[in-house]
């Protein structure tokens, strides 16, 4: 049996689901190509979206047109916003979603997609033809043909589990691995390399004694992951917190031989930042105790998620380990924690793209990148279907520079820097995190993402109308002016030093102490004028506030952003043979070669390449 689509997607995860919808709506005929249908965005370790970065790449991924964010307020059953005692550049939106109703919310998205087919088989082999991937073949014997292929196979690929000395191929607990398939990759010239993630045990509730642990609950706020969300449907639930102790450390390493990561067993590299509980005892011995998050993964089930005790010790161990917690002492797990080994490709051989250097056709997006997070994935997974589209039709490739998304900073760390660990986004990782907020991501991409076609109409009217109420909010804040008579006792009330004078209101948001939610009770015109917003009036004022009380920085940062795009200008591939250029260092020319950049400023991101080495290209470009 053959099929012929213009794009086709190998997988079925967070990465496949966004890369899928995106190519149909950007008008390719598109198919999802997935080994089990009733697994279909499947959340193979927490069930939550968002957190620290992650959250802003959720809210990227809405205002591109994207779905995840969509899915996951349908789905939600806590919301909190993370990082509110800091500044607004690192808040970051975070949801748990009930991991069930999460997979059947993307199967309606999915089944409801124009231009999108799904098919349920195990790609084995991609198909090539002079240097340009033209489709696939499947273990069913089944052919498709496409002019672009996007592989976004996660943790599938030769995957390796552990739980203790047990190993079982496989690519997620009780799922099977993907073979072959790699190799009829790598044959082309196209490197590969081996990776570890794990993921803790499931607990049943009813054996958890709640009073022994602090309750974490959500907020129900305003605030969602989508531009254009609506009232959340599921129950919200609460989460606990509990700690390890000196008996659960001195149970796991008498056994700490039996860990495949410590007996030789598991070669590959782990995440860095979520890290196994046998490795934070390794890592920090002098620490008496590591928090733990009990998280739920349902409303309608006792099945929780224990985050923070991520292991593939052996199954006696782990529960041994845990029953020494005094709010787990009769704890009862649905299975136990493990450790995945799987195969990944190198990022450097990708253009911004995303697509192959060495294979024109073929898109890479997701954990085969190197990357963790179903984030990531999704940003990834975006990008990859909308540049497969675009392909189809001959366009120019849709990029993101490092100052317009968080997604931007991904891909741009990923094929300039590649990876030796699973790489994990962190608002640290942005020199721009003040442009890339997470209230703003439809200012930055929405209008982007219209004209490409991704998104909508609908989408492109909500995000125009929320442009105009911000300005007018704003323009009213600049031009009306308040007297001290009026203001100073409430200034005086909250600590801030009272006017001497008259000011504008926008001065007065300036300050520190001072809030839109304070003025506005103060003020009955400001009232009036935010309330004009109607059912979107908390957003839009928070938003004017931002963009009035850190103006200075906003307007610093894009100052800095300018700079760097005279370089992202200067187009340099094609132009140097770089193991002739004896004038930069060694190191320069030998990651030059490697990594072969698009722009200045991509070479100058590049690990090993000196401003010395950059201020000889800029010469002899010159030239």
């Amino acid at each position: 049996m053959v099929f012929n689509y213009d794009v086709i997607v190998i997988g079925g995860g967070h990465a496949g689901c966004e890369a899928a919808t995106a190519a149909a709506n950007m008008g390719a005929k598109t198919c999802l190509i997935t080994m089990d249908m009733n697994k279909i965005g499947q959340m193979s370790c927490n069930p939550a979206i968002g957190g620290i970065a992650k959250g802003q790449i959720v809210r990227e991924i809405d205002a591109l047109g994207g779905q995840m964010a969509m899915v996951t307020d349908n789905t939600a059953i806590q919301f909190r916003m993370l990082n509110r005692g800091k500044g607004p550049a690192v808040w970051s939106p975070r949801a748990q979603c009930d991991r069930g109703k999460f997979i059947w919310e993307w199967r309606r998205v999915l089944d409801n997609t124009p231009n999108l087919d799904i098919w349920q088989d195990q790609v084995c082999e991609i198909i090539v033809s002079n240097n340009e991937t033209v489709g696939a073949k499947t273990v069913w014997g089944v052919t498709f043909y496409a002019k672009a292929t996007i592989l976004t196979a996660g943790t599938f690929l030769n995957g390796l589990l552990h739980v203790g000395k047990q190993q079982l191929p496989g690519g997620r607990c009780a799922e099977p691995a993907v073979e072959r398939l790699t190799e009829s990759i790598t044959k082309w010239g196209i490197r590969s390399a081996r990776m570890k993630t794990g993921t803790p045990v499931r607990i049943d509730k009813r054996s958890v004694h709640f009073e022994d642990m602090e309750v974490q609950p959500g907020e129900n706020d305003f605030h969602k992951f989508s531009y254009m969300g609506r009232e959340r449907k599921l129950q919200q639930l609460p989460c606990w917190t509990c700690y390890t102790n000196k008996e659960v450390h001195d149970t796991l390493k008498e056994r700490i031989a039996d860990s495949p990561l410590y007996n030789g067993q598991i070669q590959s590299i782990g995440p860095r930042y979520c890290p196994s509980i046998e490795t934070k005892l390794v890592t920090f011995p002098d620490k008496e105790q590591h928090p733990l998050f009990l998280e739920p993964e349902g409303e309608d089930t006792n099945e929780m998620y224990l985050n923070g005790f991520s292991s593939s010790m052996p199954m006696d161990v782990q529960i041994e380990a845990l029953r020494k917690i005094p709010a787990l002492r009769d704890v009862k797990a649905y299975r136990p924690g493990y450790a995945i080994e799987y195969d990944f490709f190198d990022p450097t051989q990708l253009n911004h793209s995303l697509e192959s250097k060495i294979l024109k056709g073929l898109f890479f997006a997701g954990q085969v990148n190197g990357t963790t997070g179903y984030e990531e994935a999704g940003g990834q997974g975006t990008v990859a279907g909308i540049n497969a589209a675009i392909s189809c039709g001959g366009g120019s490739p849709f990029v993101m520079n490092r100052d317009e998304s968080y997604i931007g900073v991904l891909i741009d760390d990923l094929v300039t820097k590649g990876v030796d660990e699973p790489y994990r986004m962190f608002t640290s990782r942005a020199e721009y995190r003040i442009l890339l907020r997470q209230d703003d991501a439809d200012a930055r991409l929405t209008e982007k993402a219209y004209n490409i076609g991704i998104a909508k109409r609908d989408r492109m009217d909500w995000w125009m109308e929320k442009k105009a109420a911000i300005g007018r909010l704003e323009s009213f804040c600049y031009n009306t002016s308040v007297k001290p008579v009026e203001i100073n006792p409430a200034l005086e009330a909250i600590g801030t030093t009272p006017l001497r004078m008259g000011c504008k209101i926008a001065d007065l948001l300036a300050r520190p102490q001072v809030s839109m939610d304070t003025l506005k009770e103060i003020i009955p015109a400001l009232k009036e004028e935010i309330n004009k917003a109607d059912n979107r009036k908390e957003e839009i004022a928070e938003a004017t506030e931002i963009r009035i009380k850190y103006k200075g920085y906003i307007e610093r940062e894009k100052v800095v952003a300018d700079k760097m795009h005279r370089l992202e200008n200067i187009k340099i591939r094609g132009h140097f043979d770089y193991s002739k250029l004896h004038e930069i260092s060694t190191e320069g020319r030998q990651k030059l070669e490697k990594i072969n950049p698009e722009t200045l400023a991509q070479a100058s991101r590049i690990p090993g390449v000196s401003p010395s080495d950059i201020n000889v290209l800029l010469v002899l470009m010159g030239r």
